[in-house]
């Protein structure tokens, strides 16, 4: 009876949770579909939901009409470059706040809450002022630099961190360990899952970051695939399905990082207890 009672609530949340996952993958669909037509069945109406015929070509399109190479690279070296730089610094960070006690620690770390809270776009002209007095403007700096420092990771790892047993680090210290051997043998083995979540999100923001790229950059020289995507569709005007071919190469890696580290991702979820 009791199933009985709780099959139209089940019934519910599955019909519900249908109709979420159709409305988010709808525009990925779109894109997908629209990718592989052809110029005709993209402008036809009524829309059409299937192609006739893959239209491979789009995707060669995409990658000869701009330097496809050169904004990819340009990406990499801006998003791996974010990725180290905010290891190097939010990792020591973020043990100091779990394990040290020193003089206006919670004045300190109550700063960097707070910095959470600060859209970025409040801060890019002063920040763009500082790099155009400094000649930083139109280099990799402009766009690694101001990204290593992270709020959320801090928050994030200082948690992770606090979690790490006390013995654990008393018996490195009686061992003479160093500061650093313990962070890099017992503080980062234990946070991998949380590492591995900030490191996607860390990608995905900084490979898709087009506000900052645009505003901090005047050439060619140093942009990133989203701006060489927005030049794709500046030079073919009305040609969405080539458009649409260049998103999908340039959400392709966001894809496959997800995919090696999704195992990751579920564990700090469900260490963190909100799985």
């Amino acid at each position: 009876m009791k199933i009985l009672f709780r099959a139209p609530g089940a019934l519910l949340r599955i019909l519900i949770s249908v109709l979420l996952i159709v409305i988010f993958l709808t525009p990925f669909y779109w894109m997908i579909l629209t990718a592989f037509k052809t110029l005709g069945e993209v402008l036809s109406m009524p829309p059409k939901f299937w192609v006739n015929s893959l239209q491979w070509q789009n995707f060669r399109d995409a990658f000869t009409r701009i330097d496809f190479l050169h904004y990819t690279r340009n990406s990499l070296i801006i998003t791996l470059g974010t990725m180290i730089g905010q290891v190097l610094v939010v990792v020591p960070a973020a043990y100091a706040f779990a394990r040290y006690q020193f003089k206006g620690k919670n004045v300190l770390f109550g700063t960097v809450l707070a910095t959470m809270m600060i859209p970025g776009q409040l801060i890019f002209l002063p920040i763009f002022v500082m790099f155009a007095k400094s000649g930083l403007l139109n280099t990799y700096m402009s766009l690694i630099v101001p990204f290593i420092a992270s709020g959320t990771a801090i928050f994030m790892l200082r948690q992770t961190f606090m979690q790490v047993p006390d013995s654990q680090l008393e018996a490195a210290r009686l061992d003479n360990a160093s500061e650093f051997k313990i962070i890099y043998t017992i503080m980062m083995p234990a946070a991998i899952p949380t590492l591995s979540t900030l490191g996607l999100l860390t990608f995905i923001g900084t490979w898709n970051s087009y506000f900052f790229p645009l505003v901090w950059t005047t050439t060619d020289a140093v942009r990133t695939l989203p701006l060489g995507i927005q030049k794709l569709q500046d030079i073919e005007g009305l040609s969405p399905q080539i458009v649409m071919a260049g998103n999908m190469m340039l959400i392709v890696p966001i894809l496959l990082v997800f995919i090696v580290a999704r195992k990751q991702i579920v564990k700090a979820f469900t260490y963190m207890g909100v799985k």
